[in-house]
């Protein structure tokens, strides 16, 4: 982690702001940067995709729309993207120099939302800083500063009413269950009860108490579909005071009762591709999905039921997924989205990389009503390992050790198996073990390890897997002369054949029942077949 340095400076009222460095987010590793400026600032919009990143050992989702402001002499960053994350990074210089916190941006929580405009400017402004215009020379400057007007003015315009009205949101979020009134969080807020109630009900689009009656039925549907609770026990644990209250709360809210609702076929919406697949392996076509395009070319799935964004995202979600009338949401842990669909139906969260994918798939499956489906599906899939096992067993003998290596434009990533990306598959169904190397340098700890092209000879494997390359073509021209390098001709896997070159980056992002079996069928395919080409036989391993 690159932890930004100190300094200070003097204030003046009269600032100038300067671009010093513009580049995308996706490929971009802060953690890997060392040439961060002293006394600069850093602008982070996301324009696409969602990440997590960690700032004074804090973690916030990332998804389009936010925004991460902070001093380079203030925090450390530490930047983990995830699915189709881009978005602009920007680190700019102030002219006079201006003392720590001076920032106009950098006021509160450093990661908050941002306008679609602001987005737009952005992903503009790095068009143009990549590629400039000879007829346009002040392009640049005109963009940013008409793009740090446009953070301002949406924080300005936000900031009066939103600083009470999170806290107190986030108040009733933790105590919904007890007998909280209008009159105690207007007190809370330092309002009156009727700037309260008007600006609650604009920020909602409820009165108070809607809020609070929602609230209690949503968690008392998010238990009922993992769990089934005695209805007076979750009353008490929901603020009422009999089972009989909570039921006709409850189908006021959501038109039948909780016995129903326990019973009937669920329509879902799943927000995440992981979580798609797992309810296609069971069988269940969801109301709408987000699809990899993996999975898209699998066609599992119309396209009226893929959950696609246009314009600002949160109107986009909010909107498809009300048209799609569901019982239930699965989703991530993503606090901004999930709290926008509430009043559209209970969001199930499966916490991000705190859960295998088998639990996950389980916990779906509960969900769903479909735990015999599968267990019935799980116990394929081991049979399917156990045959796998059996063969590398008479092919390999011991396992040895073995690498996933994703590579990036400048660096590559590798995983442990609790982070995915097939290294579930090789350090957890077919035995191999990390290389030492990876383990001194903490691999189980962080999840995953970032290293320069030029430095993966320095983490050698008796197997390793390649399966993502470099898209551009200086990126490709980094990748080549690592594949002709000596101490890469010098490790043995090389030189034995054990090398595979595989190339299916979207088949190995997924962390779910269908891409970890895609994914168990590619590692065998390429182990088996070397093996058998050296041995003058073409069998490749499948089934």
């Amino acid at each position: 982690m690159h932890t930004l340095r100190s300094g200070s400076s003097i204030t003046h009222p009269h600032s100038f702001h300067f671009p010093l460095r513009i580049a995308n987010l996706n490929g971009l590793s802060v953690s890997g940067e060392q040439d961060i400026r002293p006394h600069s600032s850093i602008l982070m919009i996301v324009t696409g995709g969602h990440g997590i990143i960690e700032l004074e050992r804090q973690q916030h989702n990332l998804t389009c729309g936010t925004m991460l402001c902070c001093n380079s002499s203030t925090l450390s960053i530490s930047l983990n993207p995830q699915y189709h994350f881009h978005g602009v990074w920007i680190e700019y210089t102030t002219q006079p120099p201006q003392h720590t916190g001076a920032n106009p941006l950098n006021k509160g929580t450093p990661v908050r939302a941002v306008s679609p405009k602001a987005c737009t400017l952005a992903s503009e402004l790095l068009k143009i800083w990549e590629k400039p215009a000879q007829d346009q020379p002040f392009a640049v400057q005109q963009l940013f500063s008409e793009l740090l007007a446009e953070c301002f003015s949406r924080q300005t315009e936000i900031q009066a009413s939103a600083h009470w009205l999170d806290q107190v949101l986030q108040h009733i979020g933790t105590h919904y269950n007890e007998d909280l009134t209008r009159a105690q969080m207007a007190e809370r807020a330092g309002v009156s009860p009727e700037h309260f109630s008007r600006t609650f009900r604009k920020a909602t689009g409820q009165t108070f108490n809607e809020y609070i009656s929602l609230l209690r039925i949503r968690r008392a549907q998010q238990r009922i579909l993992t769990d089934t609770p005695n209805l007076t026990t979750l009353a008490l644990e929901l603020g009422y005071g009999e089972g009989t209250y909570l039921s006709r709360k409850f189908k006021q809210v959501v038109g039948i009762s909780p016995a129903a609702y326990h019973r009937k076929n669920k329509r879902i919406v799943a927000l995440n591709f992981n979580h798609t697949a797992s309810l296609r392996a069971i069988e269940i076509m969801p109301e709408l999905g987000v699809y990899s395009s993996w999975m898209e070319r699998l066609e599992l799935a119309p396209a009226q039921q893929k959950l696609r964004f246009e314009g600002s995202r949160d109107t986009s979600l909010y909107q498809s997924v009300a048209a799609a009338r569901p019982d239930v949401i699965i989703s991530y842990s993503l606090p901004g989205e999930n709290k926008l669909l509430l009043p559209v139906a209970p969001v199930v969260e499966l916490p991000y990389m705190q859960m295998g994918w088998r639990e996950q798939f389980q916990q779906i499956a509960v969900i769903a009503n479909r735990e015999q489906q599968a267990e019935a599906w799980l116990n394929r899939y081991d049979e399917l390992c156990h045959a796998a096992n059996l063969e590398l067993g008479r092919l390999l003998g011991a396992r040895g050790t073995a690498i996933v290596w994703e590579i990036d434009e400048e660096v590559a990533y590798c995983y442990s198996s609790s982070f995915g990306h097939g290294s579930q598959i090789l350090y957890g169904e077919l035995g191999f073990r990390p290389p030492s190397a990876l383990l001194e340098q903490g691999l189980l700890h962080n999840g995953y390890l970032e290293v320069s092209i030029d430095h993966i000879p320095a983490y050698p494997a008796e197997h390793i897997f390649i399966t993502s390359i470099p898209s551009t073509r200086e990126g490709r021209a980094r990748f080549r002369a690592l594949l002709q390098s000596p101490s890469w001709q010098k490790l043995e896997a090389v030189q034995k054949g054990n090398f595979y070159p595989l190339n299916q980056p979207e088949k190995f992002y997924g962390f779910d029942p269908l891409s970890s079996l895609a994914q168990l069928k590619t590692f065998m395919q390429a182990i088996t077949s070397q093996i058998y080409m050296r041995q003058d036989h073409i069998k490749p391993w499948s089934s």
